[in-house]
C-alpha cells in the first residue's frame, strides 16, 4: 500500500468533451488516500468488448437520463448518478449477473441502492438493460402519482429493486441480510462434487450519508465478524453532503475504520474516468474470499456540470436547463432530452442474452443437482418456493387453563422451537439477550465464519442493524424467515427498521419481550409505556400482545403466515395464566370473546397481555353481583379493524357503551373501541423502579380498579 495526496480537479470525457474549468475549491485540509495494490494473478478483470469511446457514451447515457428525468420532474438528485454512471456501467454491463426478463431468478446477484436519494442511477441502469418494470415512458414519469420510478427505490413498486431504499444506512444493512441469506443457503445446499445452486453476490453503492449513520458501522461491524466474503460494497467517496462539503462534520478516515471491522478495503483514486481501475478493483474484491470489500472510489458528484459539479448544489436539485445544456456541451453529449442512442442499447441489452444464458447454466446446474441429491434438492425446492410446509401449524401447543403459569415470552421459546424443526426457513437470533429473550433454536448451532449453515444468528448490542439486516433476509426471496429480539423497550433504537419492514413488506417477527411496568426494578429506562400505541400507528404493522400460551401461539402461527407483513410480539416477563376461552383460533380475529353472559352484557371488559387476566377476575366479581359481563381478548388491533362489520358488531355492538379497556401501557387509541362513555386503566406516565406488584398497585392497575371502573361506566 502507498499514500499519496491528490488534489481533485475535474476532467474531461468523451472525443468532444471541452476541459472542466475548476469548481469552487474545498473547505479544509487535502486528504490522504490509500491506492490499492493492482489485482492478484488469481483475479479475472473483465477486458471491455467495446472501444473506450463507446464505454464513455454509455456512461454518459446513464448521466443524462438522470438529468433529464430530475429536471422533467423537477425534483431530486442528479449529482449522485452523474458521478456513479461508471460504477453502474462497470457492474452492470461487465460484472452482474442478472436476467432482466427475469428479475426474481433465484441465483442471480443482487444490487442496492443504499443511497437511494440517487434513485435515477438505478432507474436508468434497470431501463438500459432492459427490465420491462422501467421503460423510457417510467424513466420520464420519474416521481409522478402511480409511476414505477418512485422518488426512493421501493421493492414492490418496481421488479428489478431488490430493497427499499431512502433513509440513509438502511440499503448497505440490507445487503448484509442478503449477503447473509446467501452464505446460508449456500453453506446449507452446495456440494463439492457438482456445480454450486447458490453462488452470486451482493453489490451496494452507499454515500458519506450511510457512511455517517451509525446503523452501517453495526451491520458491517457484523459483516466483518461473519466473514462475508461476497459482499461487495463500492463507497461513492464525493465529500458532499446536504449541507455542503463533508469537511464540516466527517473526517475521519473511513479505509481505516473498515481495515478494523474486519474488511478487506480497496481505493479507486478517479472514479470518474478510471475504468480499468474500477475493472480491478471489483476483480479484486471477488478474489478476496474470507472477507467482504469496501471499494472506495473518489468521484466528482454532479460529474460534467462546468458550475455545479462537486457542489452541494447538485445533491438535491435539477440541474435547470441552462446547466443542462453547459453540461451536454461540456460532455459532448449531442443528443436531446431523454433520447438514448442506438448503440448504447445495444451495448447495455445485451445483458438480454447474458442473462438467459446464465439462468439457463443455472437451470442445468440444479439438473445435475437435482440428479445426484434428490433429498437435498427436494429441500431446496420445497424452501426456495416460498410456500410453507404443509400443516406446520400443527407443530404450534395448546395449552389448557390447569397447565402451569408462565411469562409469555417463555411460551415464545416453547413456539420457535416448536417451529424450527417444520419451517427449515426459519431463522433469527437477538440482540445479546438471548438468555433473557428465549429466542435459541435448541436444533441449531451459531451462524459464525465456518458455520453458516446453522440458523441462531448473534447480533451482539446492535438492535438497529439487526433489524435492518433481517429486513435483507427477508427480502432475498428464498423462503427464508426471519425474526429478531430484544427487549421491547429497544424497539427505539430500530424503529426506522421496523418501519422499514412495514413500508418494504418484510415479514420479519419482531419477538419483542419485557413488555410492560411489569419487568419491575429495572425502571422507567426500560419500561415500555407508549410503544404499544406507537406500532399500532404503523401501517402495515400487526402488533401482538398475546395473553397466555394460546395466545403466544396464535401470534406466531400469524406471524408466519403473513410474508409480507411484519409483526411485533410483545411478550411479558411476568408470568400468567392460561385463560379459558383463549384460543389460536380467536387470535387471527385480533379480538374475540373469552367469556360472555347470557342476554344482554351490562358491561364489556377489554384487555391484552398480562392484564386480561384483571378483566377475567373483576368479571367473576361483578357476576356476582348480578352484572352481566362480556369479557374480549384484544391481542391485534389491526387484525380486528380488517374483520367484517358484522364481526365487529358481534364483539363490540354499538349499543352496549358501557365498555372498560385494560392494558399496562398508554391509553391512546383506545378511545375508538370503548367510546366517549369508557374508560382506559393503564398507565400515561414513564413507569417507575419497583417490584412489578408494587408498580401495578400504585398505579392502579388492579382488579378492584377494573370493577370501580366498570360500576361507573355501568351508571
Amino acid at each position: 500500500m502507498q499514500t499519496m495526496l491528490k488534489q481533485r480537479v475535474p476532467t474531461t470525457v468523451g472525443k468532444q468533451a471541452q476541459a472542466l474549468p475548476r469548481v469552487a475549491p474545498k473547505i479544509g485540509r487535502a486528504r490522504n488516500t490509500v491506492v490499492a495494490q493492482a489485482a492478484p494473478a488469481t483475479a479475472k478483470v473483465a477486458k471491455p468488448a467495446i472501444s473506450r469511446d463507446l464505454v464513455d457514451k454509455c456512461i454518459n447515457a446513464i448521466r443524462f437520463l438522470a438529468i433529464d428525468a430530475v429536471n422533467k420532474s423537477k425534483s431530486g438528485h442528479p449529482g449522485m448518478p452523474m458521478g456513479c454512471a461508471p460504477m453502474g456501467y462497470v457492474l452492470w454491463n461487465e460484472v452482474m449477473k442478472y436476467n432482466p426478463k427475469d428479475p426474481y431468478w433465484f441465483n442471480r446477484d443482487r444490487f442496492v441502492l443504499s443511497a437511494g436519494h440517487g434513485s435515477m442511477f438505478q432507474y436508468a441502469m434497470l431501463h438500459l438493460t432492459g427490465y420491462d418494470s422501467v421503460p423510457l415512458e417510467q424513466v420520464k414519469q420519474f416521481r409522478q402519482w402511480d409511476s414505477l420510478t418512485p422518488g426512493h427505490p421501493e421493492n414492490f413498486v418496481t421488479p428489478g429493486v431488490e430493497v427499499t431504499t431512502g433513509p440513509l444506512g438502511q440499503g448497505i444493512c440490507n445487503a448484509v441480510g442478503l449477503a447473509l441469506a446467501e452464505a446460508h443457503l449456500a453453506a446449507r445446499f452446495n456440494k463439492p462434487d457438482v456445480k454450486p445452486i447458490v453462488d452470486h453476490y451482493t453489490y451496494c453503492i452507499l454515500g458519506d450519508g450511510c457512511m455517517m449513520e451509525g446503523i452501517s458501522n453495526e451491520a458491517c461491524s457484523l459483516a466483518g465478524h461473519w466473514g462475508l466474503g461476497k459482499l461487495i460494497a463500492l463507497y461513492d467517496d464525493n465529500k458532499i453532503s446536504i449541507d455542503g462539503h463533508t469537511d464540516i462534520s466527517f473526517t475521519e478516515d473511513v479505509a481505516k475504520r473498515y481495515e478494523a471491522l474486519g474488511w478487506h478495503v480497496i481505493h479507486v483514486i478517479n472514479g470518474n474516468t478510471d475504468i480499468d481501475g474500477l475493472r480491478a478493483a471489483i476483480a479484486q474484491a471477488k478474489a478476496v474470499k474470507d472477507k467482504p470489500t469496501l471499494i472506495k472510489v473518489s468521484t466528482l458528484i454532479g460529474y460534467g456540470s462546468p458550475n455545479k459539479a462537486d457542489t452541494h448544489d447538485v445533491h438535491g436539485a435539477p440541474l435547470g436547463p441552462e446547466e443542462t445544456a453547459a453540461t451536454r456541451k461540456n460532455l459532448g453529449w449531442e443528443y436531446p432530452e431523454f433520447e438514448v442512442p442506438q448503440d448504447v442499447y445495444d451495448v447495455f441489452r445485451a445483458a438480454v442474452k447474458r442473462g438467459d444464458e446464465a439462468e439457463n447454466e443455472w437451470k442445468q446446474a440444479c439438473e445435475e443437482y437435482k440428479a445426484k441429491y434428490p433429498k437435498e434438492w427436494a429441500e431446496f425446492e420445497a424452501l426456495t418456493s416460498c410456500n410453507l410446509p404443509a400443516n406446520w401449524a400443527e407443530a404450534l401447543p395448546t395449552f389448557k387453563p390447569e397447565d402451569k403459569q408462565l411469562a409469555t415470552r417463555q411460551h415464545s421459546q416453547t413456539m420457535i422451537n416448536a417451529l424450527a424443526p417444520v419451517l427449515p426457513g426459519l431463522v433469527g437470533g437477538s440482540a445479546d439477550l438471548a438468555p433473557s429473550n428465549l429466542t435459541l433454536m435448541k436444533i441449531s448451532g451459531d451462524f459464525q465464519k465456518g458455520s453458516y449453515a446453522e440458523r441462531n444468528v448473534r447480533f451482539g448490542v446492535r438492535e438497529h442493524a439487526m433489524g435492518a439486516i433481517c429486513n435483507g433476509i427477508a427480502l432475498h426471496r428464498s423462503g427464508l424467515i426471519p425474526y429478531c429480539a430484544t427487549f421491547y423497550i429497544f424497539t427505539d433504537y430500530m424503529r426506522n427498521a421496523m418501519r422499514m419492514s412495514a413500508l418494504s413488506e418484510a415479514g420479519v417477527i419482531y419477538v419483542m419481550t419485557h413488555d410492560s411496568i411489569g419487568l419491575g426494578e429495572d425502571g422507567p429506562t426500560h419500561q415500555p409505556v407508549e410503544h404499544l400505541a406507537s406500532f399500532r400507528a404503523m401501517p402495515n404493522m400487526m402488533m401482538m400482545r398475546p395473553a397466555g400460551g394460546n395466545e403466544t401461539a396464535g401470534a406466531y402461527k400469524v406471524a408466519v403466515e403473513n410474508r409480507k407483513r411484519p409483526t411485533t410480539i410483545a411478550l411479558s416477563r411476568q408470568n400468567m395464566p392460561n385463560l379459558p376461552g383463549t384460543s389460536v383460533e380467536g387470535v387471527a380475529k385480533g379480538a374475540y370473546i373469552i367469556r360472555d353472559s347470557e342476554g344482554h352484557p351490562d358491561v364489556i371488559l377489554m384487555g391484552t397481555g398480562s392484564e386480561l387476566q384483571l378483566c377475567t377476575e373483576a368479571a367473576d366479581i361483578l357476576e356476582k353481583e348480578g352484572k352481566k359481563v362480556r369479557v374480549v381478548s384484544f391481542p391485534c388491533w389491526e387484525l380486528f379493524d380488517e374483520q367484517s362489520a358484522e364481526y365487529k358488531e358481534s364483539v363490540l355492538p354499538k349499543a352496549i357503551e358501557a365498555r372498560v379497556s385494560v392494558e399496562a401501557g398508554s391509553s391512546f387509541g383506545w378511545a375508538k373501541y370503548i367510546g366517549l362513555k369508557g374508560k382506559h386503566i393503564g398507565i400515561d406516565d414513564f413507569g417507575a423502579s419497583a417490584p412489578a406488584p408494587i408498580l401495578y398497585e400504585k398505579y392502579g392497575i388492579t382488579t378492584p380498579k377494573v370493577v370501580e371502573a366498570a360500576k361507573a361506566v355501568m351508571a
